[in-house]
């Protein structure tokens, strides 16, 4: 497998389609133990990002499968002291999530939806349909390749207050399964707020927002799951539309490793693809992609700062330079997980920072690798110039390199 090349991948692997829908759960109740107590005076009441694991409907799109996984916001976490006449001692709060520094105010979940709504669109083609982001008061818009592909020249875009528009396709990005297309006739359009998705943490409040199954402006909840996974998506080159039977999985035709991936329990579902995670500022995290047809709320969502560098070579060349690190790699076998060098091409950075046929890649600036999935994922989600940490395993002995990403010819 060439670490800049889409790895092969057979039907049952990640697709944007869940095998069937989500269950309700939740913790047992545990019986009081001693005397039983009064109940203590309730907290006073605050604003905040409480998000709950119901679906909260909207009109407006790019469905919220954890948007989060894509990613969006920190929780708020607070607490009471009760007592009659006890001193009450000092408490000192814990650093909130970084996503809460970019507004004065929390804001509930009904808020947020309300403020991003507008800003993200449904997307009609021949055949499929998706979500989108918009970037411009122009029309610019930011959606998946595999929303775009193979669904003709002309595109429908609807927004949230009921409007249409036809939009076409700006530029596309398989590699990183983005593209920007721009809808015409169009102006003073409400634009995403976008955010850091750098500052991301595990557990973090997210909002996914989209149209699954074409029902435009729905709005799903959840946390940030999990950060930096590598993920190989299959699209049967029929965008994700609702011509797909709930449960069905495409024959991946098509796919394309994605490193770097917002992991999220958001409902994501066949029609999210393309929209809206978004943190508990209301600000564009991630852009969700996929989902595990294998499991039950297991979306993932390209990052933010990813589909940002990706969208701004879009709408001024048309194209995108990828990095290039000039190796073949395959999983690694025995107790010690990495991607194995098959092959080092001469004159790459590669060979350029000393890497060698047989050596184990351990880890890939500051992933650790599982196998060769993550050395793809991650190159791919460089920059031409990019100084790369490598560490390596050779003869037992473990080293580390600086590879310098050259652009792919």
């Amino acid at each position: 497998m060439d670490a800049n090349e889409p790895r092969e991948q057979g039907a049952g692997g990640w697709t944007q389609f869940g095998d069937k829908p989500p269950s309700v759960g939740g913790f047992p109740r545990k019986e009081p133990v001693g005397p039983a107590l009064p109940p203590p005076p309730p907290p006073p009441r605050r604003p905040g990002f409480l998000l709950s694991r119901k679906a909260v409907a909207g009109l407006a799109l790019a469905a919220a499968a954890a948007l989060g996984v894509t990613a969006l916001g920190g929780g708020a976490v607070g607490a009471y002291l009760a007592g009659a006449d006890r001193p009450v001692a000092a408490v000192t709060a814990s650093a909130p999530s970084p996503a809460f520094r970019t507004v004065a105010d929390q804001l509930t979940v009904a808020e947020v939806a309300a403020k991003v709504q507008p800003s993200v669109v449904m997307i009609q083609g021949q055949s499929a349909e998706g979500s989108g982001v918009v970037l411009s008061e122009d029309g610019l818009i930011l959606t998946n390749n595999h929303v775009v592909s193979g669904q003709g020249d002309v595109l429908t875009v609807k927004f949230n207050d009921g409007k249409t528009a036809k939009a076409k396709v700006v530029g596309t990005d398989p590699a990183t399964d983005l593209a920007v297309i721009r809808a015409e006739g169009v102006k003073g359009l409400a634009k995403a707020t976008l955010g850091n998705s750098d500052q991301l943490k595990v557990g973090d409040d997210v909002l996914a927002l989209g149209s699954p199954l074409g029902l435009d402006g729905t709005v799903t909840a959840g946390i940030v799951s999990a950060l930096d996974r590598t993920v190989t998506a299959g699209d049967g080159g029929g965008g994700d539309g609702r011509q797909f039977p709930w449960g069905q999985q495409q024959q991946a035709a098509e796919t394309t490793t994605l490193g770097g991936m917002i992991q999220t329990d958001a409902a994501i579902n066949p029609g999210n693809s393309g929209g809206a995670l978004v943190n508990a500022a209301g600000e564009l995290v991630g852009i969700n992609s996929a989902v595990s047809a294998q499991g039950v709320n297991l979306g993932f969502a390209i990052p933010v700062n990813t589909a940002k560098q990706v969208a701004d070579q879009l709408i001024s060349k048309g194209k995108v330079s990828h990095a290039f690190l000039g190796v073949s790699v395959t999983d690694a076998t025995g107790d010690v997980p990495g991607a194995l060098i098959r092959q080092v091409s001469a004159g790459s950075p590669a060979d350029k920072a000393g890497l060698k046929q047989g050596d184990l890649i351990t880890r890939i600036g500051d992933t650790e690798v599982e196998g060769g999935d993550t050395v793809v994922g991650q190159v791919r989600g460089f920059t031409v110039g990019q100084q790369v940490r490598i560490t390596y395993l050779r003869d037992g002995e473990e080293e580390t390199v600086t590879a310098t990403m050259a652009e792919q010819k």
